[in-house]
């Protein structure tokens, strides 16, 4: 009799058991609770990808800040604005030859990239 009362017990233990847990996969598998669990998944890359873009950033920074003092550009303190000195500005040997043809000599084709070819 008590091994009877025992495996009954037992059977409905684990059954009570097996259901719960399905219950619960289920209740995952519902559209509310994909959908509940896919927002989260993106916010959480989200702020992945901002903590990334952020340690790029920095990066990008502490780059810079190596290459103007290898270069030599690094700010003045004696400046008010603190602005880097940075070299002139250069010119393409082909506009500067443009500039001391006469227009005369010019090419009269002109290239249009918006033209149908």
């Amino acid at each position: 009799m008590f091994r009877r009362a025992f495996w009954f017990t037992a059977g409905a233990a684990a059954g009570v058991w097996a259901t719960t847990k399905v219950n619960r996969q289920l209740k995952k598998l519902t559209p509310e609770s994909l959908a509940a669990q896919a927002a989260d998944k993106a916010v959480e890359a989200g702020h992945r990808l901002k903590d990334f873009a952020l340690d790029v950033k920095a990066g990008m920074t502490q780059r810079e800040d190596e290459l103007n003092d290898a270069l030599g550009l690094s700010s003045d303190p004696d400046r008010p604005d603190n602005v880097t000195a940075l070299p002139g500005p250069r010119r393409l040997r082909a506009l500067e030859h443009d500039k001391t043809t006469p227009r005369s000599n010019r090419s009269a084709v002109t290239y249009n990239r918006n033209e149908d070819h």
